[in-house]
């Protein structure tokens, strides 16, 4: 990883592509964790008590708005695409691209390994190697890569369209879409083994998969890549030159198409975050487009961007953003500032804790954000 000055960067860049990103990495590391160590004093409010379930997954089967913070994080790395791959396209001698691409799905999967896969640890009992968002992100990001670098639009269209049905087509005819009968679950297992996430150890030192545990990597990669490839349609649209309100409602008409197909699958395949199932993948794809959309219109289309701009410093270094936010603790630091202040708050100074962790992260981002320190992979 490496810093990059503002002056350095493209003049020419989407405002919408950074502002929604930083709306995503703001819901994830701010907004969410802050909101829920609060409003779980109030769970016996009934307002509460359904905000409370809108920022938990769903359990299996369904889909809740922080279903969509995953799939919104790859279709927005799909999105930048086409803008940061343009000089690379044409040229005949690819391997400059080819040795970013490379470098970047390494970082991205070390740091998955560091965030969730306790690498830390150093422990080798513990350690999980395919099991976060940064590596699906560097599943889909190198899928995405070599279509853009090697096909045609059309073509393209019909690799993401054949990927999403060969996925369909192994969950629909080698299994079931039951948390222990789906084929993705069962390939996971085969192929990761000790090193799955959820995997645990007993006291004859035998290992176990868990049973709560039903998050699948392995297989599902064909669909993290059908994710960021409609990020990639997306940037395409908007890199069009014609007129912006065109582009607007041809992002709200695919956004419309992709939710009607999602929901109509849905009655075949079930809407299964977990297994990023073929009707969720259409469905979460909607959103990503309506959400889409909407910045486009109002941020680039219209220029209302008043009141946006701060969510750039969680966009312009979302990779920073997101490590830190779950791998380093500040709570410490909060807590030796205002140790005093639990004895007057009671049950309340937990949560203003978890408030001071991620008020500090937002202040160290901001600091990056005003040196013009951009931390790019």
């Amino acid at each position: 990883m490496y810093s990059v000055n503002n002056k350095s960067m493209k003049q020419e860049r989407l405002a919408s592509l950074d502002i929604l990103r930083g709306f995503d990495l703001f819901m994830l590391v701010f907004f969410q964790p802050v909101f829920v160590a609060f409003a779980k004093h109030w769970s016996d409010v009934p307002l509460f008590t359904f905000l409370l379930k809108q920022f938990e997954h769903a359990s299996w089967e369904g889909f809740t708005p922080w279903d969509l913070v995953m799939p919104l994080f790859l279709f927005m790395v799909g999105a930048a695409m086409p803008f940061s791959f343009e000089k690379y396209k044409h040229n005949r001698d690819k391997s400059a691209i080819y040795k970013k691409i490379i470098r970047r799905f390494i970082i991205l999967f070390i740091l998955g390994i560091v965030v969730q896969g306790n690498l830390l640890s150093l422990d080798l009992r513990e350690i999980r190697i395919y099991t976060n968002t940064l590596q699906a992100i560097a599943v889909g990001y190198a899928i995405a890569a070599f279509m853009i670098l090697h096909l045609s639009k059309r073509q393209q269209i019909a690799i993401t369209l054949l990927l999403l049905v060969i996925y369909w087509a192994l969950l629909t005819f080698l299994g079931d879409f039951t948390p222990e009968g789906n084929f993705a679950e069962k390939v996971d297992r085969a192929v990761l083994g000790r090193v799955r996430d959820g995997v645990y150890y007993a006291e004859d030192g035998s290992w176990h998969f868990s049973d709560w545990y039903r998050y699948t990597w392995v297989l599902t990669s064909l669909v993290f890549g059908v994710t960021t490839m409609l990020g990639v349609f997306a940037g395409k649209i908007m890199k069009n030159g014609t007129s912006k309100l065109k582009n607007s409602k041809q992002l709200l008409i695919i956004a419309l198409i992709l939710l009607f197909a999602g929901w109509l699958l849905s009655f075949q395949t079930p809407i299964i975050k977990k297994i990023w199932s073929p009707s969720m993948t259409l469905w979460s794809g909607g959103w990503c487009f309506l959400l889409m959309a909407l910045f486009y219109y109002i941020i680039d289309c219209k220029g209302w961007n008043k009141g946006f701009i701060w969510l750039k410093i969680y966009g312009m270094n979302s990779i920073i953003a997101y490590t830190l936010g779950n791998v380093i603790n500040f709570r410490s630091v909060a807590d030796s500032l205002l140790w005093g202040l639990e004895q007057y708050v009671g049950d309340y100074y937990s949560a203003i804790l978890t408030f001071s962790n991620f008020m500090i992260l937002f202040l160290i981002l901001n600091i990056m954000y005003k040196l013009r320190i951009f931390v790019k992979i």
